[in-house]
């Protein structure tokens, strides 16, 4: 029988979003070297790339010469491997159904992120497998799934909410005190007040019926960009998921950072047209902080930073 031949593959792969490879592209620039898919590849260990969905690191190459050959390499190194398939999709799917199961359920909120490590595998050629054991997401191809609500929120974008407390492993809870900027129609506002918190929805334009009659909701009727931090006092959590330019955004977050009210913060960056790559690093800059686009987002960054990251 034959052994599959393993060796180093000297590369970092990052993993676009369905859509999203040109800002992938822009953001890592001359570094990359080569291009399968949605899946670039750059030399040397990894390095900060916030449109990436998955970074494979410390990948190895493996070449077989059959389905089985190619599912030992896989479980000689771990159980759980996911596969991105690009071409040769038939000997993915015979390769997949030799390794262990893995469930990829949507998540129930807020049930914790999966704790296995999920290694990803694509195939070069029938007979060249690229494979990372190690990766930096535990969701299948990066891409996080909720069992959603239908009923209760009033738009889609509490799922961006669910998906970055999930991957953070922690949230706001009963006692803590959430500013929600932009709230309407109410989204964040309806996840904050269903985990407990006491939210202060602010917006010039109401939220849903159905959010303001919720219990330890309250309304303040003007525009996030005109409200001083001062007047609001202390905020254990403070989000936006308001409309606006990058750089008006920033400009926002540096005020409401320099004012030390704020423990936590979780903003949504909506580019508008081109992706505005040095607003993006500006905010990566703010001490303590991480950006990431979210399985849920469209052409954005989501921006977190928590006190217990801060220098």
């Amino acid at each position: 029988m034959a052994e599959p031949v393993v060796t180093p593959y000297p590369f970092t792969g990052y993993l676009a979003p369905e859509g999203f490879l040109d800002p992938l592209l822009e953001e890592l620039g001359g570094a990359v070297d080569h291009v399968h898919g949605r899946l670039v590849f750059c030399p040397g260990p990894p390095r900060a790339a916030a449109w990436a969905q998955n970074v494979w690191r410390a990948p190895v190459m493996i070449r077989f010469e059959s389905n089985g050959e190619a599912a030992r390499a896989l479980k000689s190194i771990q159980r759980n491997w996911w596969p991105y398939t690009v071409e040769h999709h038939r000997r993915a799917a015979l390769i997949t159904e030799k390794l262990p199961h893995v469930s990829a359920k949507p998540l129930v909120f807020p049930s914790p992120a999966p704790a296995a490590p999920l290694g990803s595998w694509t195939l070069l050629d029938r007979n060249t497998m690229i494979a990372a054991a190690d990766c930096s997401s535990p969701f299948p191809n990066g891409e996080v799934t909720f069992v959603e609500d239908r009923e209760g929120p009033p738009s889609r974008a509490y799922l961006k909410l669910w998906e970055a407390f999930t991957l953070l492993g922690r949230m706001p809870g009963p006692g803590d005190r959430c500013v929600d900027l932009g709230a309407c129609p109410g989204g964040w506002t309806w996840v904050l007040q269903g985990l407990g918190a006491d939210v202060l929805a602010v917006d010039k334009a109401p939220l849903a019926p159905e959010v303001a009659r919720l219990p330890r909701v309250s309304e303040q009727r003007e525009s996030a960009f005109g409200l001083e931090p001062a007047d609001i006092g202390p905020v254990d959590w403070l989000f936006s998921d308001v409309i606006c330019y990058p750089e008006r955004l920033l400009r926002l977050a540096n005020r409401w950072c320099t004012s030390g009210l704020v423990q936590n913060f979780i903003f949504t960056i909506k580019f508008q047209g081109e992706t505005d790559h040095d607003t993006a690093k500006a905010f990566a800059a703010i001490p303590g902080s991480r950006l990431m686009h979210l399985s849920c987002n469209k052409h954005e960054l989501t921006w977190i930073n928590l006190a217990e990251h801060r220098p």
